[in-house]
């Protein structure tokens, strides 16, 4: 069980009941149509998860969330709005949240935020409508489960499953930006690229002025306050600003590149510096660590779920720059280049016409050899390439409206389905974990400034106002100002038997899973798939894992699936 969950039916309480018993929630509220359930130890603490009820109905928040004002309770502030404003009153809700709301008269919902960081699931059954925050919990209602060949071949493929689909049929989760009612799914519009007259508007003055409230708004948080650094550029902004950070942590080798970077931008604020070096722990696929997957998206994403216990000891609240590099960097948008001896050079420009397959199949984790290797050795019935061509032209189509550019439409579809926030989703459930980059007027930002600005030298320029000494300290991979220089350099270094490369910010996984004997300890008896590359091991292990934890599923069998006859069920 999740230290944090919201669980609701659309019904009374006694549907709910049917389903979850009130003692597994600290709170539960039934409105005209609606009950809903919360468990959250910062429940009403400001910023976060908060309740409400009156005669005219029920609210709730769910996650971390900021209203205009002196409001301390942000579902009392939504209940209030919405008599006045309608739906309107969610353009101004701030943060990283869901948010429940049933007024008598008025149709309840269930809300994402603007970007879908709080995943909701539901089901697709002729029953009683349920929701959730946990699939696992919101799937073990469905009667009659059945596996969604489309999600898991996915899954298997690129390391998600698009769109709405889980691993199951009858579970769906709402799209990016959008409200579930007891009639179905409608799209919002919060989320829609505006670009904004260049005249009116500074693109580097707004970005600093927005970074420094945001930062502001996430400041005062209890408990001792960590830090998940890298060398990079997007978590040491936090650093700069936020006073009472003390301790911060990084994955990997003492003496890697990596570590040594980010040990030196933590001494340059004086917080103290742990380095976790990466044993067994760092991709140990347990069900612990699964969970926070939710069926549809990689554990490997969660680098620090096996040092929980160190962290919890020492801070309450956590800070990342997770999606940093996505809303203010432009890592969706495709550059333009050319291939210099097998080696992509980035042009300072973009692609004038970019194919969006193309640029996904980059993006996300797919590998045509390792999935043709995965497909030859499980018995996949079906060709992988096209497979993967086609989910992905589907899912590209599905966003295309929020865009008037193609490169704008590549940011959104990447941003709908954002492989790494099963990261967030850990620390969520064991910290206070301010998501900076969902800060309502940052992703303002986003979406009216041009592609072409949204870039490292842009984001770089603002935090140089916040603190002009922020690049004391370079990430050891771009030593200099310029991409191309940086690209120059790095090819030379690697072509140049003498020269050191830069190393890669992560771990080796080979090596890792070798020296563990994980083909044995996750995989045993599926001899057939050892010889595969080791992030889909760790997915097949993924995929084993979340289903062997849900009963309700425990005797299906994936048929095309060979010898064993029965790898996952």
């Amino acid at each position: 069980m999740m230290n944090k969950e919201l669980f609701g039916v659309f019904g009374g309480s006694e549907t709910f009941e049917r389903f979850r018993s009130r003692d597994e929630f600290d709170e539960v509220l039934s409105g005209p149509s609606l009950t809903v359930a919360i468990r959250d130890p910062g429940l009403d603490y400001p910023g976060w998860s908060a309740t409400y009820a009156d005669e005219t109905g029920c609210c709730v928040i769910w996650g971390e969330a900021y209203v205009p004002g002196d409001e301390q309770n942000a579902a009392r502030w939504l209940l209030d709005q919405y008599d006045t404003h309608g739906l309107d009153a969610l353009d101004t809700l701030n943060g990283s949240y869901l948010a429940v709301l049933d007024i008598d008269g008025e149709t309840p919902f269930v809300a994402t935020d603007l970007v879908r960081s709080r995943e909701c699931f539901y089901t697709d059954d002729p029953g009683p409508l349920v929701f959730g925050t946990d699939a696992a919990e919101v799937g073990q209602t469905i009667p009659d489960p059945s596996l969604d060949r489309n999600g898991i071949l996915e899954f298997l493929h690129m390391g998600l499953a698009l769109g709405e689909k889980t691993w199951i049929d009858e579970l769906s989760r709402l799209p990016i930006d959008s409200r579930l009612t007891p009639h179905g799914v409608d799209s919002l519009s919060r989320f829609v690229y505006r670009p904004a007259d260049p005249d009116a508007f500074d693109y580097v003055d707004e970005l600093a002025s927005r970074l420094e409230r945001a930062l502001r708004r996430r400041s005062s948080n209890p408990g001792p306050k960590g830090l998940l650094l890298s060398a990079g550029y997007d978590s040491r902004i936090v650093l700069s600003q936020v006073d009472d950070i003390d301790h911060c942590y990084t994955v990997g080798s003492p003496d890697a590149q990596e570590v040594q970077g980010a040990k030196r931008v933590a001494n340059q604020y004086g917080a103290t510096h742990t380095a976790f070096q990466p044993d067994e722990r760092y991709l140990l696929a347990d069900e612990s660590k699964v969970q926070y997957s939710q069926g549809i998206k990689e554990s490997l994403h969660i680098h620090h779920a096996g040092y929980t216990d160190e962290l919890t000891d020492e801070v309450e609240t956590m800070y990342h720059g997770l999606l940093c590099d996505t809303f203010f960097r432009g890592h969706f948008t495709a550059q333009d280049g050319v291939d210099v001896l097998g080696t992509w050079v980035p042009f300072q420009r973009l692609d004038p016409d970019p194919d969006p397959v193309a640029v996904f199949l980059d993006k996300y984790g797919y590998s045509r050899e390792q999935s043709i290797e995965l497909t030859e050795r499980t018995g996949i019935d079906n060709d992988p390439e096209q497979f993967v061509e086609e989910a992905i032209a589907a899912e590209f189509a599905a966003n295309r409206s929020r865009a008037e550019c193609i490169q704008n439409a590549l940011t959104c579809c990447g941003i709908a389905n954002q492989p790494s926030v099963p990261f967030h989703n850990h620390l969520a459930d064991q910290f206070f974990a301010p998501f900076l980059a969902t800060d309502r007027e940052l992703l303002e930002w986003h979406l009216r400034t041009p592609p072409r600005l949204r870039t490292t030298e842009t984001f770089l320029q603002a935090c140089k106002q916040l603190d002009d000494d922020i690049l004391r300290h370079r990430p050891p991979d771009r030593p200099h100002d310029g991409m191309l220089l940086n690209e120059v350099e790095g090819f030379v270094r690697r072509k140049t038997p003498l020269l050191t490369s830069f190393e890669p910010p992560w771990p080796d996984r080979r090596t890792l899973f070798e020296k563990h004997g994980f083909n044995d300890r996750l995989l045993g008896e599926y001899e057939n798939i050892h010889p595969i590359a080791p992030r889909h091991k760790l997915r097949v292990a993924d995929l084993q894992t979340w289903l062997d934890s849900w009963d309700a599923v425990a005797s299906d069998t994936i048929p095309w699936l060979q010898s064993p006859p029965r790898i996952m069920s």
